[in-house]
Order: structure tokens, then C-alpha cells, then sequence
């Protein structure tokens, strides 16, 4: 059975809640999994071992990734999920309300399949949940078993 959650990764509540009501007004059926910040995304994918983790078939369809994170921020999240076998495929959107050139570039180069600059009105917020809907969770087809083979 392949697995169709989202992996939000975002330390504020706020945007937590407007993600959940963006999700449900978008008819977004897909389980949500929240992590609070960077060591709780790692310890979701790679367990506190940096081995065990979630396995290949618990892997969610997508990650919408916060960068400014406590603990471990999203680039290193994304450098560390890129580093992993099992997470490498892993699409990942960094959604996020840095706009700074240098955020873009970074995520970029550590991996990210996507940056989308999180809005600020609710009405915009929900668009963007429900183009990241369309793409991610209806057009994209993602890798066979969430695993690339060399």
C-alpha cells in the first residue's frame, strides 16, 4: 500500500493551523504529519540513530519544509535527507517566508525539488497549498518504491 501523507516540517503553530485549513478548504485528503522543528523531522525519517527511522513505505508523498527552524534548521534537514539512501527521493518543498536570494540558491543546492514563499493573506495561502495540491499530489509522478537506483 503506498503511503499519500504530507511531512510539514514548521515550528510555528500559526502556520501549522493555516496549513491544516488551506489542506482541508483544498480538499486535500492526504494524512498530515507535523514535525516542530529539524530533529523531529530527522528522528521521523532517520529515528535517533540516524538508522531506523520511518520505513521506505512510510515516506511521504512530499515534505513542505520550513528553513528558519530551532534546533536543526530546514537546510540542514534537506542536506541530511539528500544524504540518506532512503530519504535522497524524497520531494521536498521548502515553504517557507524567507525571501532572501541566498535562501533560494541554498535550498536549491542542498536539493529542494521547490521553493515557494509562504503568503501572508489567508485567500493567497490557500492558492499556493492548492497549487502545491495540483503539482505534487496529482500531476507529479513520483519515484517507484521512493527509492532512485543508481
Amino acid at each position: 500500500m503506498e503511503n499519500n501523507k504530507i511531512l510539514l516540517v514548521e515550528d510555528n503553530p500559526g502556520d501549522v493551523e493555516l496549513t491544516k485549513r488551506a489542506l482541508q478548504k483544498s480538499n486535500v485528503t492526504n494524512g498530515l504529519i507535523v514535525a516542530k522543528d529539524g530533529v523531529e523531522a530527522l528522528n521521523f525519517f532517520l529515528g535517533e540513530d540516524g538508522k531506523s527511522g520511518c520505513s521506505v513505505e512510510e515516506l511521504p508523498v512530499v515534505v513542505l519544509l520550513d528553513l528558519k527552524l530551532p534546533k536543526i534548521d530546514g537546510l540542514e534537514v534537506l542536506r541530511r535527507m539528500r544524504a540518506n539512501e532512503k530519504t535522497k527521493s524524497v520531494p521536498v518543498v521548502v515553504f517557507t517566508s524567507s525571501n532572501e536570494e541566498k535562501d533560494i540558491i541554498d535550498s536549491y543546492n542542498f536539493g529542494a525539488n521547490s521553493f515557494v514563499r509562504k503568503p501572508i493573506k489567508f485567500a493567497e495561502f490557500a492558492e499556493a497549498i492548492s497549487q502545491l495540491k495540483l503539482y505534487w499530489l496529482i500531476l507529479n509522478q513520483p519515484v517507484p518504491n521512493g527509492i532512485r537506483k543508481p
